[in-house]
């Protein structure tokens, strides 16, 4: 118990030193940590483990930071990087592709992978309700709730907690556009 408490520490902090410079997109410009950190707990909330939990602060480390599978795992271990590296995308292809990659692998991703990526797809879309890109019309954000609703669509073995959580901020959306 001491040690699964310590790793997800370990992981916040790690992640909060990886992530201290940078800031979401929306107008609150809210440090980035805010978003793993929302996204882990979520997953710990729908009752996943340790690792799980840990990779959820980790999840966008090696894509979107200096951060290696290599450092991961001498820090995390095996479980964690693996979890890590099934949620990163591949920075060298077009936007585009890596949004098509994403739709058309989420059946495919283990239920670790699949419950952090439910949860990442719920705080982006709570942050694009609560503190929208200032250049995000409606359309934009449309675009992205509709991309975020068909990689969900796939991650059929995602806690149920998480799947509902997800088409209640998906409703509210809805529901606002159509005002």
């Amino acid at each position: 118990m001491q040690s699964d408490m310590l790793k997800i520490i370990r992981a916040a902090q790690f992640a909060a030193v990886k992530h201290s410079a940078q800031r979401r997109k929306g107008e609150a410009a809210e440090p980035y940590v805010n978003h793993v950190l929302e996204v882990a707990h979520l997953v710990a909330e729908a009752g996943l483990d340790s690792d799980v939990v840990a990779a959820a602060l980790l999840h966008d480390t090696v894509e979107d930071t200096e951060t290696s599978a290599a450092d991961l795992e001498a820090e995390f271990g095996p479980v964690v990087t693996s979890l890590v590296l099934e949620l990163t995308d591949d920075k060298s292809l077009p936007k585009a592709e890596r949004k098509r990659l994403q739709v058309e692998r989420a059946p495919h991703k283990s239920v670790g992978a699949q419950a952090i990526k439910t949860a990442d797809k719920i705080s982006n879309l709570r942050s694009i309700l609560s503190s929208p890109p200032a250049d995000w019309d409606e359309q934009r954000k449309r675009e992205y709730f509709d991309f975020a609703h068909a990689v969900v669509s796939g991650l059929s073995q995602a806690p149920e907690s998480l799947r509902t959580e997800f088409a209640a901020v998906y409703q509210r959306f809805s529901g606002i556009v159509q005002r």
